[in-house]
């Protein structure tokens, strides 16, 4: 099978798991692995942050930065295709007793302008009012088509956020992504940001795990939460020395997961009753349009799935993610099948 349906589904390297069989282990939870305590090192050093800590998932990642920058009760403003509000199980309310206030980016980019997060602020309003407490922002955006901000961009919204006395969490889970794609560092793109997730278990290859990043007080109490929402794993060296792999030398690569993907757009748009902007695939998520095909995204990729290809629709969309473990012969066959199948 070519499997598309996400960057979560790769499998880990031939180095990888020498790495994971040789690594040098202790119980994490007391601090005692070297491997882990290497990761967490190497991640705050790549981000130029004071600090990291390896957690079992990027949603983990987010949720204890929600839980440590707001207070129940309060508002946080995201997005409203954002993936801490839409795929995390309403776990802010959950865990942290906070309401989410989504606001579109009318721009399609899903990168909020700070003109359209200001008119969604609460910031000194009657005490009836819900304050808001948090900014999070998505870099790479996945359902905006993995659409990437700038570190300008992210600089603008971080240093008005803070004049306000706003902390900004970024959910980097792709973030290197748009560093391969803007050629920046993943550093310059979350310099003013108050925390970070970036998974390394999406493009970067790893079979597990997420960082998070940001002060040293901070996950000092991240490490505290981590434990409280089950995430203390011991010896968890075996899967931190895939995931130092996977952050020394994934992002070397990403630009060709990039080319897959505009590849894979460019052929997409040359089917009849498929729309796309080519022009918006500048990292490895491809989002098309089906209606006018007259079949549901259901139909199209189970008919894709008779013929060897995972997709995933949403609604009369259909995702398709390139990553390290799909070449472009593969994308050429996808092709081939997605014309075969709409044909029929």
């Amino acid at each position: 099978m070519i499997d598309l349906r996400s960057d979560t589904v790769t499998k880990p390297t031939d180095a990888m798991r020498r790495a994971m069989a040789a690594a040098e282990v202790g119980d994490d939870v007391y601090g005692e692995d070297p491997t882990v305590n290497r990761l967490q090192e190497r991640a705050a050093e790549i981000f130029e942050k004071e600090s990291a800590l390896f957690v079992p998932t990027g949603s983990m990642g987010n949720q204890i930065a929600v839980k440590l920058h707001t207070r129940p009760g309060d508002e946080v403003i995201i997005e409203e295709r954002g993936h801490i509000y839409n795929y995390e199980m309403g776990t802010p309310a959950i865990a942290s007793g906070v309401m989410m206030r989504t606001v579109k980016s009318h721009d399609g980019s899903g990168h909020l302008t700070w003109e359209e997060i200001a008119g969604s602020l609460h910031i000194d309003q009657p005490y009836y009012s819900c304050p808001t407490g948090l900014i999070c922002l998505e870099n790479t955006h996945n359902f905006a088509g993995g659409s990437v901000m700038t570190a300008e961009h992210c600089a603008e919204i971080c240093e008005k956020a803070h004049a306000l006395g706003l902390p900004v969490h970024m959910d980097g889970a792709r973030i290197f992504n748009a560093a391969a794609a803007l050629e920046t560092s993943v550093a310059d793109l979350a310099r003013h940001c108050d925390s970070v997730q970036f998974c390394l278990s999406k493009g970067l290859g790893a079979p597990v795990g997420s960082m998070l990043v940001g002060s040293a007080d901070f996950i000092k109490e991240a490490r505290v939460w981590r434990k409280r929402f089950g995430g203390g794993m011991r010896q968890a060296g075996i899967l931190a020395a895939a995931g130092l792999i996977a952050l020394e030398e994934s992002p070397k690569r990403l630009h060709e997961d990039h080319r897959n993907a505009r590849r894979l757009a460019e052929g997409l748009a040359g089917i009849p009753g498929i729309a796309i902007d080519v022009e918006r695939v500048v990292t490895n998520i491809v989002i098309f349009d089906i209606a006018a095909t007259g079949l549901s995204s259901a139909e199209i990729c189970s008919r894709l799935k008779d013929n060897g290809i995972l997709a995933i629709g949403f609604g009369n969309t259909i995702r398709m993610v390139t990553h390290c473990d799909v070449s472009a012969a593969e994308i050429d066959l996808t092709l081939a099948a997605m014309t075969a199948v709409l044909a029929s």
